[in-house]
């Protein structure tokens, strides 16, 4: 199976438009895996989602940073005020976030502010396959991590969502 639109025939803007939004609100990696290939970018979701990890790998660690803090808060303001892009919007509400009771809701409001104290970003999850509950259970046992260790598990489930993305538009093919 191939990736639609094919990225083998796609110029540089047409690219980043169709996979832009893999990685969230971080368009640049998908510029830089099209000018790093010259045009030649993997036409499988496998390959093209490596290519993009590798870009975010030799990134800078203000641009990874930069990258994570770009990620929305699990079931946080944005979620409740509706401006979350539609891929977060569909991964959160396939979590069943969007069901959250408003005892959940403050514990994740509790959890994504001292997360976010500690660490200064945003927790980050691939949401797909868990429930809230899973969730509620994962963050709080991530608060326990150095920030080291958070920094690159954070980047590992940055991956994860931009593998998932990928495949979801290979399956759809």
């Amino acid at each position: 199976m191939n990736l639609k639109p094919d990225p083998s025939l796609l110029d540089e803007d047409a690219f980043v438009a169709a996979f832009g939004g893999v990685y969230e609100h971080s368009p640049w990696i998908a510029r830089a895996v099209w000018q790093d290939m010259k045009g030649k970018v993997p036409t499988r979701a496998a390959d093209l989602a490596k290519a993009m990890a590798a870009v975010l790998a030799q990134a800078d660690g203000d641009a990874k940073l930069a990258l994570l803090r770009a990620h929305p808060d699990l079931a946080g303001k944005a979620a409740l005020a509706g401006n979350l892009t539609t891929e977060s919007h569909n991964e959160q509400a396939g979590a069943g976030l969007d069901q959250c009771s408003a005892e959940e809701f403050a514990r994740f409001g509790a959890l994504n502010a001292a997360y976010t104290q500690k660490f200064d970003f945003p927790f980050i999850v691939a949401v797909k396959g868990m429930d809230r509950h899973g969730i509620l259970a994962q963050f709080a046992a991530r608060l326990g991590n150095s920030y080291e260790t958070e920094f690159e598990t954070a980047l590992g489930e940055v991956n994860k969502i931009a593998r998932l993305r990928l495949e979801a538009l290979e399956q759809t093919s």
